[in-house]
């Protein structure tokens, strides 16, 4: 029966659950989804585009960005400090880098590497150190600094324990705090409703990354799915709007791209390349959808990164 269901699905009564709610089943629908939505093509008139980006007030060379890994030192082999090889690679291909949860000491050796890096604070049950995290943060360079709220619940009905860390609840009042304490634009990560993205922009924040951290969230909806409701209710807020999971390649990036993300974050696509071979296996990959990405923009009549258009995307 799970592989039928599997088989079918997306099908004409749309998003059908694939089984458990589990991370795993998110991720194959996910893959699902994305590999659901198909492009017209609009060439007459097309050009080589150009895929700078501008976030935040800076001009990055892609709306690809590298994901907010955390502890991959502690799967490193020989020595190999993973966080700071995907970090050399942001570096060097002028895009943005984030990192999760890791200690002051760790990220401030991945700051020194010199990309520009977000920082992602874990929703503590301390709130004092969430903002010694943020103070950290913006003493170490940090280009912005957010917060994860989709990582409250833990798998016994609680709040989550990650490191032997508790975890609390995030509230409204809790964002505008948390805003007013830094000069760096803030992010809150793990929006996957419309509802959480109203609050984010109320309290001051100047991004939201839709996302559900690879399907914590049992039976969660795809973020891409989420992306044109949660943009248009945006509508003229100056709001950022990030997108994660399932992102493998430049035709993913550009389906979520054209649904409404200003950006994009790749994370296991870039995993494997990292593990094998560190730095130079993420350049390529990134350079490998970047001229992916290029193709459907080019197939598109998208001659920027500004200029992507939610209407040729069609749902199979």
């Amino acid at each position: 029966m799970e592989e039928k269901i599997k088989s079918q699905w997306p099908g004409p009564e749309g998003l059908i659950p694939v089984t458990s709610g589990k991370a795993e089943d998110a991720n194959v629908i996910n893959r699902r989804y994305l590999d659901s939505l198909l492009v017209e093509m609009r060439v007459i008139g097309s050009e080589v585009p150009v895929t700078d980006k501008i976030i935040f007030g800076r001009k990055f060379s892609s709306p690809i960005m590298m994901p907010a890994f955390s502890h991959l030192d502690k799967v490193g082999k020989n020595g190999r400090r993973l966080m700071l090889e995907y970090a050399e690679a942001a570096k060097r291909l002028n895009m943005l880098n984030w990192v999760g949860m890791e200690s002051d000491e760790s990220f401030a050796e991945i700051a020194a590497v010199g990309a520009p890096t977000v920082r992602i604070i874990k929703p503590f049950a301390d709130i004092d150190m969430i903002f010694e995290q943020i103070k950290f943060a913006e003493e170490h360079g940090a280009f912005a600094v957010g917060i994860d709220v989709d990582h409250i619940a833990g798998k016994d009905g609680g709040f989550d324990v990650v490191d032997g860390m508790p975890l609390g609840r995030v509230t409204y009042d809790n964002l505008r705090c948390y805003v007013a304490a830094t000069h760096l634009p803030f992010v809150v990560k793990g929006v996957l409703s419309v509802a959480d993205a109203f609050q984010a922009r109320d309290a001051g924040c100047k991004g939201i990354f839709v996302s559900h951290h690879h399907g914590r969230l049992p039976f969660a909806v795809p973020p891409v799915a989420m992306l044109q409701t949660i943009k248009k209710a945006l509508s003229g807020s100056n709001m950022t709007v990030f997108c994660d999971c399932g992102i493998d390649s430049g035709y993913d990036a550009y389906k979520a791209l054209a649904l409404g993300a200003d950006a994009v974050s790749v994370g296991r696509g870039i995993l494997s390349p990292l593990l094998r071979e560190g730095t130079d296996g993420v350049v390529e990959k990134v350079k490998s959808m970047m001229a992916q990405l290029k193709e459907m923009m080019m197939y598109t009549c998208v001659r920027d990164t500004d200029s992507f258009d939610s209407s040729v995307v069609h749902r199979l």
